[in-house]
C-alpha cells in the first residue's frame, strides 16, 4: 500500500511538471498561420449547408426516411444493450462476424462487452449516416462534393471511440495494469511532440534516436563530386569491374530526402543499380530556409537538373546520360526534357519517371487541398515566411491517411504510453524538408491548378513547353495503390508524351513500397503491357501480371540504352575534385526544432 501511494504521488508530481511544460510548449504556436491552411474556406460550408437545406425543402421524404432508418437502428442498439445489462449479461455473443474488420476495433471487448459494443455500434451507425447523407447530397459540383466527403470523413475519424480514454478498452486496461504509469508516459510523449513541433501537434511516428543518416541508414559508398546552392551531386562507388558507358543520374523529390532509395542494404535501390554495373549519380537537394524565398522551378532546372547532367558528362567524358525523376522531381524532369528539346540539347538519352504526375486535370485525393481557399492561404503564408514549412507538408500527407498516420500513432503514444518504434521508413517520412516560396506558388498555380505542362502553356527559361515536346525514349512506373500520384493519373500524362518509344509499368503497392521493391523480397508483382495506347483502364485490360519486382524489367530496358561496357569509374579518379563522403552534408540539415 505504501509503495503504491508513493508511486501515485510521484506520478502526480510528474504530471504537474509535464502539464507546465505543455502549457509553455503550446505558447510557441505560430498564431499568424493562415486560417485556410487549417481547413476549407467558409464558402464550402455555406454551399454544403445551402445544398442540405434545399434538399430538405424539396425532398423532405428522402431526409425523413434517412432519419427514421437511423433512429430505428440506434434505438435497437440501445435496447439490445439495456436488455443485456438488465439480465446481468456482461459478455454478449459476437456480432457482425461477416462485416469488414476494422483494426481499430480488434479487441474482442468491442464485440462482446455491452458497454464497448454499444459505443462501437453507435459510432458505426453515426458514421454510416453521415457518409450516406454526404454521398446523396445534391447541388454541389464534383470537386465541392469530394471536399465535403473528405472533411466529413476527417470528422468521423476524429470522433472514433478509440481516440478517447473513456471509450478505449485497451488504454483503460493498460492504465489499470500499470497503476497509471502508461498515462504518465503518454503525457510525456504528448509534451515531447508539442515541444518538437513548436506548439503544433503531430505524433512522432518513429524513434528519433534510432537512426543516423550516414551511419545506419543512407550508407551506400560514394563521394560528393559537386555542390552549389541548390544541390549536392553524389557519385557512387562501383561494385563491378566494368560499367555501362552511359551514366545514370537520379533526381529524387525535394519534398523529402533522397535516402529513401538507400534505407538499408537489403532494400537499397542505389546499391542495386550500382551492382548491376552502372555509373550512378544521385542529386541531394538543399533543405531551404527563408533566404530561398525567390527560388523557383527555373532555378531547380537550371542549377539542378541541367547542372547535374553537365557534371555527370564531364566526369565520365560522355556526351549523354540517362535520367530518372521521382514524384515532383519527375514532373520537373518532364519540363526539363521539353525545354531541352526546344533548345536542341540532346544531353539526356532516355528518361524514367517514378510515380510522376504531369497531367493534373484529375488531382485525385489532393483535390481537397488544391482549391483556391487552401492555395490562397498557402500563397499568403509563403509570401510572409519565404518558405512552406516542412511541418505543413507532413501534416497534409498524414491526414490523407489519418487513422494510420495520426490517430493510430497518437493512441499508442499518448494513451498507451508506448515509445515510437525504430522504423526506418517512418523515420525518413518524418525527416521532411521546407519548400521555397516561389517554387510552391508556381507548382500549385501553374502546374496543379493551371495544368499548364499538359495543356502546352508552361513558360520556363524563355520557352513555352509541353509534355508533348518530349521525344526521347521514356519509361514510367506507377503504383497500384498510390494515393499521392494515382497510377491512372500518371498514365494519363505519360501517354501524352511526344515519344514514340514509351514503356509503362504498374507495380503493386503504393507510392513508396511499390518503388522500393527489391527483387530479393519477392513481395509485390507488376503489370506490363508493351502498348501505351488508349485509357489507363484499356492499358490494364491488355496487361499481363508478373510475380516479383519490376526492377529487373526496368534494368533490361535501361541496359539497352546504356551502351557498351567500359572500365569502372571510381569517384575522383578523373581528376575531378571530391568534396566529402556520401551521403553528403545537405541531407543532414533537419527542420526539427
Amino acid at each position: 500500500m505504501g509503495d503504491n501511494l508513493e508511486r501515485l504521488n510521484a506520478n502526480l508530481a510528474k504530471m504537474e511538471e509535464l502539464s507546465k511544460r505543455m502549457v509553455a510548449a503550446l505558447g510557441q504556436k505560430d498564431l499568424t498561420t493562415e486560417p485556410g491552411m487549417s481547413g476549407p474556406g467558409q464558402d464550402l460550408y455555406m454551399k454544403a449547408g445551402s445544398a442540405f437545406f434545399n434538399e430538405m425543402m424539396t425532398n423532405p421524404t428522402k431526409l425523413m426516411g434517412q432519419q427514421v432508418a437511423y433512429w430505428s437502428k440506434a434505438v435497437e442498439n440501445f435496447i439490445e444493450t439495456q436488455q443485456a445489462l438488465a439480465s446481468g449479461q456482461f459478455e454478449m455473443p459476437e456480432d457482425d462476424e461477416d462485416a469488414p474488420k476494422d483494426k481499430r476495433f480488434a479487441n474482442p471487448m468491442w464485440r462482446t462487452h455491452p458497454y464497448f459494443r454499444f459505443v462501437r455500434k453507435q459510432y458505426e451507425l453515426n458514421s454510416q449516416a453521415i457518409e450516406q447523407s454526404m454521398a446523396e447530397l445534391e447541388g454541389l459540383d464534383e470537386k465541392e462534393k469530394s471536399r465535403v466527403e473528405f472533411f466529413s470523413r476527417q470528422i468521423i475519424d476524429l470522433f472514433a471511440p478509440t481516440n478517447y480514454l473513456a471509450t478505449n478498452p485497451d488504454a483503460l486496461q493498460k492504465a489499470i495494469d500499470t497503476d497509471g504509469q502508461s498515462l504518465v508516459d503518454g503525457l510525456e510523449n504528448l509534451v515531447r511532440d508539442i515541444e518538437a513541433n513548436k506548439g503544433e501537434l503531430l505524433p512522432t511516428l518513429s524513434d528519433p534516436n534510432a537512426f543516423k543518416v550516414g551511419e545506419n541508414i543512407g550508407t551506400a559508398e560514394g563521394k560528393v563530386v559537386f555542390r552549389n546552392r541548390m544541390m549536392e551531386v553524389i557519385q557512387y562507388a562501383p561494385k563491378t569491374d566494368t560499367v555501362y558507358r552511359t551514366p545514370l543520374v537520379i533526381f529524387p523529390p525535394w519534398i523529402n530526402k533522397f535516402y529513401i532509395m538507400d534505407l538499408k542494404p537489403q532494400n537499397s535501390l542505389i546499391r542495386w543499380i550500382v551492382e548491376q554495373g552502372y555509373t550512378l549519380f544521385v542529386v541531394s537537394w538543399v533543405n531551404p530556409d527563408a533566404s530561398y524565398a525567390e527560388v523557383g522551378l527555373e532555378d531547380y532546372i537550371e542549377e539542378g537538373y541541367l547542372q547535374a547532367v553537365e557534371v555527370a558528362k564531364e566526369i565520365t567524358g560522355e556526351k549523354q546520360v540517362n535520367a530518372v525523376g521521382y514524384c515532383i522531381a519527375g514532373t520537373t524532369l518532364s519540363a526539363t526534357l521539353a525545354l531541352m528539346q526546344k533548345r536542341g540539347d540532346k544531353s539526356i538519352k532516355s528518361a524514367t519517371f517514378f510515380t510522376t504526375l504531369t497531367d493534373f486535370s484529375d488531382q485525385g485525393e489532393f483535390t481537397v487541398f488544391l482549391q483556391d481557399d487552401f492555395v490562397d492561404a498557402i500563397e499568403r503564408q509563403v509570401t510572409e515566411k519565404g518558405i512552406l514549412d516542412s511541418f505543413f507538408m507532413s501534416k497534409t500527407m498524414s491526414f490523407l491517411r489519418s487513422n494510420d498516420l495520426v490517430y493510430g500513432p497518437a493512441v499508442r503514444s499518448y494513451m498507451m504510453g508506448e515509445a515510437p518504434p525504430a522504423f526506418d521508413l517512418l523515420y525518413w517520412n518524418g525527416d521532411s524538408t521546407n519548400l521555397p516560396g516561389r517554387m510552391v506558388k508556381q507548382y500549385l498555380r501553374q502546374l496543379c491548378q493551371g495544368n499548364e505542362l499538359a495543356e502546352g502553356g508552361f513558360k520556363i527559361l524563355g520557352e513555352t513547353v509541353s509534355i508533348r515536346d518530349i521525344k526521347l525514349p521514356v519509361c514510367s512506373v506507377g503504383t497500384k495503390t498510390d494515393h499521392i500520384a494515382p497510377w491512372k493519373n500518371c498514365y494519363r500524362g505519360f501517354s501524352q508524351f511526344g515519344s514514340r518509344d514509351k514503356t509503362f509499368i504498374m507495380s503493386e503497392s503504393g507510392h513508396i513500397a511499390g518503388i522500393i521493391n527489391p527483387p530479393s523480397k519477392k513481395k509485390y508483382g507488376h503489370f506490363l503491357n508493351p502498348k501505351v495506347k488508349g485509357t489507363a483502364d484499356e492499358w490494364l485490360e491488355g496487361a499481363d501480371f508478373h510475380e516479383g519486382s519490376w526492377w529487373p524489367v526496368w534494368e533490361e530496358w535501361l541496359q539497352r540504352r546504356s551502351g557498351a561496357q567500359v572500365p569502372a569509374r571510381e569517384p575522383g579518379e578523373s581528376g575531378h575534385e571530391t568534396l566529402g563522403d556520401a551521403p553528403g552534408t545537405y541531407v543532414l540539415v533537419t527542420t526539427k526544432g
